[in-house]
């Protein structure tokens, strides 16, 4: 059986940058299962992807443009301290999901001055050359379940949710559908 769309692939991976520096892996924890063709993962390692059978390892290096595209400086914005009510210390680095015009964004804090949090909506990986080491694990194909919501029935989401599963940042988002269809919310505020 080939990687192609409908099929849930379960793959093991190491996902460096360009300094070789290891950013995440799956090696020695469950592979990521994703359902090929649906978005589920970035583009240019699904594309990779294509026409793989089980056993297939490989490497491959993913522009920006084909990951999480390039960073986009209108993506930062400085918002009033008061939005952020029932937080009582705001630090660089924290994320909150903030609804935006296509639905909810995550967003990081840069800077804290005074009154004013200094926001960037950029995924943390915008900008970088990926490069990848994958071996595919298992393919099979889809239940109809996984077909209609677009997803497998695994959660490998960004963020800690309900199935308590290691995260991934494989997704092009950063919450997953099983937690969207859970209403999990766990530190999100509306900014």
């Amino acid at each position: 059986m080939q990687v192609a769309e409908n099929k849930i692939v379960s793959i093991e991976y190491t996902l460096k940058n360009n300094q070789g520096e290891v950013l995440d892996s799956s090696v020695g924890n469950d592979p990521l299962a994703y359902l090929h063709g649906h978005h589920n993962i970035i583009s240019g390692l699904e594309n990779a992807l294509a026409g793989k059978t089980v056993g297939d390892a490989f490497s491959v290096e993913i522009p920006p443009e084909e990951a999480y595209g390039l960073r986009d400086e209108s993506m930062t914005q400085v918002v009033p301290r008061h939005l952020f009510q029932g937080v009582d210390e705001i630090q660089p680095g924290m994320k909150f999901h903030a609804e935006a015009e296509h639905g909810v964004n995550v967003v990081t804090v840069i800077e804290v001055k005074g009154d004013q949090v200094h926001l960037d909506a950029n995924h943390e990986l915008a900008g970088e050359t990926l490069h990848f080491d994958v071996v595919v694990k298992d393919i099979r194909d889809a239940t109809a379940e996984e077909i209609e919501h677009g997803t497998t029935t695994e959660c490998v989401c960004l963020l800690f949710c309900n199935s308590n599963k290691k995260p991934r940042i494989l997704l092009r988002g950063f919450l997953c559908v099983c937690c969207a269809r859970s209403g999990w919310n766990e530190r999100s505020w509306d900014l």
